[in-house]
């Protein structure tokens, strides 16, 4: 029997929000039809989760951690069934794909590793009694997460939160709702996850809220536009919980005077075009020494104009299809905007049904579309600049702050250079899309509530830290 029995999708009672197709974004045909979650389903969830939740928070850590490595496992075990519907729900070419399975493992084995961390300190007190910290499980965590990486965009809340004591609700995007979702419910109930414990809600907007404003739900786990985030954490104010904000990005990659072309515009490629720069991490922005630049164009052009887009499950590409309508229409018409308005369009720039051609473009000023904007797509809008404080002042324009990649020959000058940029991420010598288990991951300003994601981080974002004091006999007070 597969992994993904459409028979086990559903753990509890059946969901009222009536049903929704899985479309494959390459071909539009509908690769399965799953059940939708209704605002009422929110609350019949949180109530089943919470009593779940009581007994798994008393179970050993050498039990919860026995369940993530499990899981870890199985992601390799069923990855020819998974890889397929990654390929197929996401637009993914295979090893991208590959990429998320491997994550997704990893995440299973730190958030394992999670449960067995010091859970408290012993502290200093001035009275006679034993005074110490405890991290105690947040209790019923809201998981929010968007469809560009599905999987891995989900595994790394839902893993550390179980872990750590947990209950999860995972409300997945409509539209990858079995690579982000239900995948993870089998992944986990073959991995001796308890019943009750994890429920994949897909559903919409209302949805979410409901999600967000459930009074059993303690904490939000939010990835993201940065539009959207900025309403689930109202929201989450409102309703005094935590709401822990991954969100958009328009990430700057510098090319230094000393940098070598061929090798930055290799970084450039990978950063702009990956996943058709559907990554939040993405380089959106290119800003490049001018003595490098004429240079750095016409190669970077030349590079996108070789790269082959097509249906990533029937045939070998670089690129697979745009997520859906409205996301094409939504970067060809900044594309188009950043023409109007002078750019110079040096590759791509059109499209057939979904696929769109790795585009180039030229001549930015500081207010044209596709610079400014955040594209979500495979363009990569280039710019020059004169010294390192204009490079700089470029850099830390605007109101994201994910990642920053510069490429230079002398690391070290890098790495001065990025304290001057504000950014949740450096990488020097490598592009912006990067991603490991082991690291802190966030961003700041628009682009989010800080590092709430990777390593330690997650002790902070899915526990709560207890004060507790023992005497040995009750004090005498003063009245």
């Amino acid at each position: 029997m597969p992994l993904l029995d459409p028979t086990l999708w559903q753990d509890g009672p059946t969901l009222t929000g009536g049903t929704g197709p899985v479309v494959e974004p390459a071909t539009g045909r509908t690769l399965a039809t799953v059940d939708l979650a209704a605002p009422a389903d929110v609350a019949e969830a949180a109530l089943r989760a919470r009593a779940a939740q009581r007994d798994w928070e008393r179970a050993t850590h050498l039990e919860r951690a026995a369940v993530l490595r499990r899981a870890g496992d199985l992601f390799a075990a069923h990855a020819d069934e998974l890889r397929e519907w990654l390929v197929r729900e996401s637009g993914s070419i295979p090893g991208k794909a590959d990429f998320e399975l491997h994550v997704a493992a990893q995440e299973c084995y730190e958030a394992a590793a999670l449960a067995s961390r010091p859970a408290g300190q012993v502290l200093q007190s001035e009275a006679p009694r034993l005074s110490f910290t405890r991290r105690v499980p947040a209790g019923v965590v809201g998981v929010i997460a968007p469809f560009n990486a599905p999987l891995i965009l989900s595994i790394r809340s839902v893993a550390p939160a179980l872990a750590l004591g947990n209950a999860v609700l995972l409300k997945p995007d409509r539209r990858t709702a079995v690579s982000g979702g239900l995948a993870l419910a089998a992944v986990f109930a073959e991995a001796g996850l308890p019943a009750g414990l994890l429920h994949v809600l897909p559903g919409g907007a209302d949805t979410g809220a409901a999600l967000v404003a459930d009074p059993l739900v303690r904490v939000i786990s939010f990835t993201g536009s940065t539009t959207a985030g900025r309403t689930v954490g109202e929201l989450a104010g409102r309703h005094l919980k935590r709401a822990h904000l991954e969100l958009g990005g328009n990430s700057a990659l510098v090319v230094l005077a000393d940098a070598d072309v061929g090798a930055a515009v290799a970084q450039a490629s990978w950063g702009s075009f990956f996943h058709q720069g559907q990554i939040c991490m993405t380089a959106g922005r290119h800003l490049v020494h001018t003595s490098l630049y004429d240079e750095y164009v016409e190669r970077l052009a030349a590079r996108a104009e070789a790269l082959t887009v097509g249906d990533p499950f029937r045939e070998p590409v670089h690129l697979g299809p745009l997520i859906d309508r409205s996301q094409l229409e939504r970067v060809h018409g900044l594309v188009e905007a950043s023409v109007q308005q002078g750019a110079k369009l040096l590759a791509g720039g059109t499209h057939r049904d979904l696929f769109y051609r790795p585009t180039v473009l030229a001549g930015m000023a500081d207010d044209t579309p596709a610079y400014a904007e955040e594209v979500f797509g495979p363009v990569a809008p280039v710019r020059s600049f004169a010294t390192e404080e204009e490079a700089a002042e470029l850099a830390s324009a605007g109101p994201y702050g994910l990642s920053l990649g510069i490429v230079t020959a002398d690391a070290a000058h890098g790495l001065e250079l990025a304290r001057r940029i504000p950014t949740g991420i450096v990488h020097v010598n490598d592009q912006t899309v990067n991603d490991e288990a082991v690291a802190p991951f966030g961003g700041v300003g628009a682009s989010g509530t800080g590092a709430r994601f990777g390593g330690e981080a997650n002790l902070d974002a899915f526990t709560e830290l207890r004060w507790t004091t023992a005497r040995p006999t009750p004090p005498g007070h003063p009245f």
